[in-house]
């Protein structure tokens, strides 16, 4: 009888200790993917361009930028030196531009503006939580959220290319707050034409 008592409590615990695992967390303050369809991250049909890492899907019939064509700028010499400065930080689980972080973005549009030869890449990238799917998504968020803020200020969209590393590219290998928030950022790389 006792043991009868303690196998029916051994599964009650356990279904709960699953359903509790179960549960799913909502991402705050994520920038939609123009043109995207709805869907889990990794979901079949689910319009994530997260294959190879790159921003591919056409967002023009949506309203939102058109994406550049795969490989517009490949082959260019790339400077990453140059806008390095100007970084882009993020909140955690978040692809939203911060006011506080708006003046670096102008500081590249006025760049790109001043040298009209040139194109930058924007690359989004995470903080080491949180799975490879999931975090390939969010940079992909954050480097189109860039990208709109540099349209937005008369940067030419096919001046523009965008890729997510999510978290495989950390600057601060750290394991606390102060890394993650290093690397939740966007970095802009110069892109110069071949000769």
């Amino acid at each position: 009888m006792k043991l009868t008592k303690f196998g029916n409590l051994l599964a009650i615990g356990l279904a709960l200790g699953i359903a509790g695992v179960g549960c799913k967390h909502k991402p705050v303050a994520v920038t939609p993917i123009p043109g995207a369809r709805t869907g889990a991250v990794g979901e079949a049909g689910a319009g994530n361009s997260i294959g190879n890492g790159t921003d591919n899907t056409d967002r023009g019939a949506s309203g939102g930028i058109a994406a550049n064509a795969p490989g517009s700028h490949a082959g260019w010499p790339e400077d990453a030196e140059t806008l390095k400065a100007d970084s882009v930080h993020f909140d955690y689980d978040s692809s939203v531009v911060k006011s506080s972080e708006k003046s670096k973005i102008e500081a590249v549009a006025d760049y790109l503006k001043a040298n009209p030869s040139v194109a930058v890449r924007v690359e989004g990238n995470c903080d080491e939580r949180g799975t490879a799917e999931y975090n390939r998504s969010l940079g992909e968020r954050r480097a189109l959220a860039a990208r709109e803020e540099l349209v937005g200020l008369g940067v030419d969209a096919s001046r523009v290319d965008t890729i997510s590393y999510g978290k495989d590219r950390p600057v601060d290998t750290g394991h606390n707050e102060d890394a993650h928030a290093r690397n939740r950022r966007d970095d802009f790389v110069l892109l110069t034409p071949s000769k």
